[in-house]
């Protein structure tokens, strides 16, 4: 028997099961996401299955059982899987995204941000897909903010390096290509520790249940931003793609430190916050350096009005963070 969900065809019989991908809906699109498991990912995923499209997600070391396992760093693998999936939109998440890794492993990490895009951007061009390349604020050192998409990029670190080269590889190979640049993101985490900004909660915690002291970076400048407004401007970019070309910026408004990211959080839940100290000098010991304020000019966006109303940074990380919270609060915040 088959049994049919989200525009997917189950085939199960006793012993087998087979998963069959159906046409499209009508007038929808063939639409390739990858790094499907990851933060981004799939809140893309999500987005343009809700929008009717026909999405397949791609991922590597966590590829679910409805993601397609595709190493990207594979050309041969990477043509296959353009062959048999034929998108008319590619948006590609998939990278290694923590700085302080890309500076300890700089080959693999130029491998799926650099090498992984020109094959993916070239394969985008043969099979006539747009490809949008998502790509970070790590690209310019924070010194002059605000940035404008025209601004030279100017990296301090492997990661910022690694994604202005990715972005040259995908505007080169592939003509009909954009480029969204975003802050740090949060979002639907699975683990508090896949967004830099929900990392923070365990610190909040640990004052409110060991009185342990934290010092926070009270100096860089970020703009966390939701994973579901970037997915909804994904979308936007995609439906416009054939007067869409070329580097476009989109980031929340909210200009905070992580201490000041950790006293929002803090204050959302009523919990103390005493024990968070700011510090003001550059954090030592750390693997990569980081901008000092990359804050992004979104204007290219939003005169196309191609831009979204960010969700404001209080309500929303209470909502990701929900799941996080000890079983005693969650019971106290609900019912009373």
């Amino acid at each position: 028997s088959t049994t049919n969900m989200n525009h997917l065809t189950i085939d199960f019989r006793p012993g087998h099961v087979k998963l069959l991908q159906e046409d499209p809906p009508a007038g929808g699109r063939r639409v390739l996401v990858t790094g499907a498991s990851g933060l981004l990912g799939r809140a893309v995923l999500k987005e343009f299955q809700k929008r009717g499209c026909a999405v397949t997600g791609t991922a590597y070391r966590r590829a679910g059982p409805c993601l397609l396992r595709c190493d990207l760093t594979d050309e041969d693998a990477v043509k296959t899987l353009m062959s048999q999936c034929k998108p008319h939109v590619v948006v590609h998440c998939a990278a290694e995204r923590r700085p302080d890794v890309v500076e300890r492993h700089p080959e693999a990490a130029e491998n799926i941000n650099v090498h992984a895009t020109a094959i993916l951007a070239r394969e985008a061009a043969c099979c006539g897909a747009f490809l949008l390349y998502m790509s970070s604020d790590y690209v310019f050192d924070g010194r002059r903010p605000p940035y404008g998409q025209d601004d030279a990029p100017s990296p301090v670190n492997a990661y910022g390096r690694s994604k202005m080269e990715g972005e040259r590889q995908t505007l080169r190979y592939c003509t009909r290509s954009a480029v969204l640049r975003v802050p740090v993101l949060f979002g639907e985490v699975e683990s508090v520790s896949e967004s830099a900004v929900t990392a923070l909660w365990p610190k909040v915690l640990r004052g409110a249940t060991a009185g342990e002291t934290c010092a926070l970076d009270h100096c860089q400048q970020r703009f966390p931003t939701h994973t579901q407004d970037v997915a909804a401007v994904c979308w936007n970019i995609c439906r416009a793609d054939d007067s869409i070309r070329g580097i476009f910026h989109y980031s929340a408004k909210e200009q905070m430190t992580k201490y000041e990211m950790a006293l929002a959080m803090a204050r959302a839940f009523n919990l103390p916050s005493d024990h968070l100290i700011p510090l003001t000098e550059q954090p030592a010991g750390v693997a990569a350096a980081r901008p000092l304020n990359p804050r992004l000019d979104c204007s290219r966006l939003e005169v196309l009005g191609l831009g979204v109303e960010p969700r404001a940074f209080a309500s929303a990380v209470c909502d990701c963070l929900w799941p996080f919270t000890p079983d005693k609060r969650w019971r106290q915040t609900v019912f009373h």
